[in-house]
């Protein structure tokens, strides 16, 4: 029924919007992609894989430019580039690199600065909370050492811009809600646990720029874990 329904659609000369879930149908049938996010509607040329792929591959490159040489010293024009697309190209998925930065950021940034909220509910138990707390603070170092040159680089941005401070605000309050949550549902009191957990969080990263950037001398960080 499918193949029926393309072979037709190939052979039609008007124009049909197609709304479907099925990516290799829209590959095999459109030459054009309508995407409509926070209430703006934007046309790409192109079908579906296309679009994803030059899509991720601007927002990979752009991220990978600021962290690297910094925001203010990285141009769209740079990140065209490194992506193999045409300037033009980045302006019709892009208004600016302000909104690659944030693009980049919902795509990266939870594995960068909050591994936490990767932490299966299974993973949780009340009997070996101790280990779990070890578990986080290793990601978190182990994260923070993979890519220390992003995370100095977007935390600063965080302090000049308005958006991305807004971003890991709201990122920072889900992840205090989803550790408070799974303590709950564990059997942990729940009086004052979110100002407790949110507490934790900023002592654990904290510790974690201790150990990747800070490096004290005299400091026993087993002890600190």
């Amino acid at each position: 029924t499918l193949t029926i329904l393309e072979d037709y659609l190939d052979n039609f000369e008007g124009i049909v919007i197609i709304v479907s879930h099925d990516r290799y149908f829209l590959d095999a049938v459109t030459n054009k992609t309508i995407e409509l996010e926070h209430k703006k509607i934007t046309c790409y040329k192109g079908g579906y894989s296309e679009f994803i792929e030059k899509k991720e591959k601007i927002i990979e490159s752009g991220f990978e430019l600021i962290c690297e040489k910094g925001y203010y010293n990285t141009n769209t024009a740079e990140i065209a580039k490194n992506a193999g697309v045409s300037t033009g190209i980045v302006y019709q998925y892009f208004k600016d690199k302000h909104d690659i930065l944030i693009e980049a950021l919902k795509k990266y940034a939870d594995n960068i600065f909050y591994p936490m909220l990767n932490i299966p509910a299974k993973d949780f138990d009340k009997s070996n909370l101790n280990d779990i707390i070890r578990k986080m603070i290793d990601s978190f170092v182990q994260n923070h050492k993979l890519s220390k040159s992003a995370h100095e680089e977007i935390m600063a941005m965080a302090h000049l811009d308005e958006e991305v401070a807004f971003y890991f605000h709201k990122r920072e309050m889900e992840m205090t809600e989803k550790i408070s949550e799974l303590l709950v549902n564990n059997g942990f009191d729940s009086d004052n646990l979110m100002e407790r957990v949110h507490i934790c969080i900023g002592l654990i990263d904290n510790l974690c720029h201790e150990i990747v950037y800070h490096k004290h001398d005299g400091l026993d960080y087993d002890v600190m874990t």
